[in-house]
């Protein structure tokens, strides 16, 4: 089982102030934890999702990260690969400069937004877009397998060229794309990708879900690039010594995720159009009574990892029993604050972590 962290940079009450704060408060966590012992830090690629996702230019980011770490693997999860978004050689190019400069520690994730924004940010149309990154998708990585490189297909172009530098992972990055349903999960499976998926489902849901996938990935035909069988989850997370304080922060926080969520991704009006509001107060004692019952009911939700040390390991344990390979902690979310965080990266290495290493 390998844990590492899943990045947003969200913002309940976003200023250029903050966002400076919020991101050099990233770098300082990301520094922690690389000595903490953490698989990989992700960091995704989102425009315009004011308040839910302040993370634009990962590929700046994770350069930085990578000149102040040693250990931690940098993964793109994921880089927007349509060429309205991103150019696939451009990304191409920049995933490579970055494996050659962290020594080979970079994961790529890809994939098309799906938000109810950003594509008419970038004037990309939505009935290319899968195409567009399916293509994308064997673009890349015959790119960085070829010294002498060409491409002729419906959406690119490339005269015989050279694509440098070559990534120093060979033949290449290991590589995912995000599963938000069953069906986008059997896909990327089809496709030979490591999979990225929410946290979503009961136990049995989870399981049954991986079995597929596995089922997917072994039948998977040949593809220019070498296969990755991966199964990736994200969990919002918040552990503490004390569990009430741990269930405080961290269903303020899951709420906020999933309400700002929501504002992108379920074609509900933009915040443009409408003020922005998303629930940033405590839980009522009602609902925080009843939330921290049903955190270890095994038919409900694999929804957040957040409470004491003891709940987390219990959680830990069902997501590896599950099939899961690899767990993507999201401790920054919209309402918890950095010192909480980091206090949160800081126990969970030492009380959760260690115990499955």
């Amino acid at each position: 089982m390998k844990f590492s962290l899943f990045y947003e940079l969200q913002m309940a009450s976003p200023t250029p102030a903050e966002e400076a704060k919020l991101i050099a408060e990233f770098a300082r966590q990301a520094v922690m934890a690389d000595k903490l012992g953490y698989h990989c830090l992700w960091a995704v690629e989102h425009h315009g999702l004011y308040g839910y996702s302040h993370s634009s230019a990962p590929e700046v980011f994770l350069s930085y990260i990578a000149g102040k770490t040693s250990r931690i693997r940098l993964g793109h999860g994921i880089s927007l690969t349509p060429h309205r978004f991103n150019h696939p050689i451009r990304v191409a190019e920049r995933v490579a400069m970055l494996d050659v400069l962290s020594g080979g520690r970079v994961n790529w994730g890809s994939g098309r937004s799906s938000s109810n924004m950003e594509p008419e940010v970038f004037s990309a149309s939505r009935d290319t877009l899968e195409s567009e990154w399916l293509e994308a998708l064997e673009l890349i990585p015959t790119a960085w397998q070829n010294d002498v490189f060409a491409w002729d297909g419906m959406h690119y172009k490339v005269p015989p060229t050279r694509i440098r530098p070559q990534p120093a992972q060979q033949p290449h990055p290991p590589m995912f794309a995000p599963a938000f349903s069953e069906h986008s999960l059997v896909k990327l499976a089809e496709l030979g990708l490591g999979a990225l998926n929410f946290s979503l489902g009961s136990f049995d849901e989870m399981v049954a879900k991986i079995q597929k996938y596995r089922r997917a990935v072994k039948s998977a035909p040949p593809k220019p690039y070498r296969h990755n069988n991966h199964f990736a989850v994200t969990v919002n997370t918040c552990v503490l010594p004390d569990d009430h304080e741990a269930c405080v922060h961290g269903f303020r926080g899951a709420r906020y995720f999933k309400d700002a969520f929501n504002v992108y991704y379920d074609r509900m009006p933009s915040p443009l159009d409408a003020p922005f509001k998303i629930r940033t107060g405590d839980l009522d004692d009602q609902t925080m009574n009843f939330t921290k019952k049903m955190r270890m009911n095994p038919e409900t939700q694999l929804l957040s990892m957040i409470g004491e040390p003891a709940i987390a390991r219990e959680k830990v344990r069902l997501f590896k029993e599950a099939g899961v390979d690899e767990l993507l902690l999201c401790m920054q979310m919209g309402t918890v604050p950095s010192e909480v965080v980091e206090r949160s990266l800081v126990c969970f290495a030492e009380e959760v972590m260690s115990h499955f290493l």
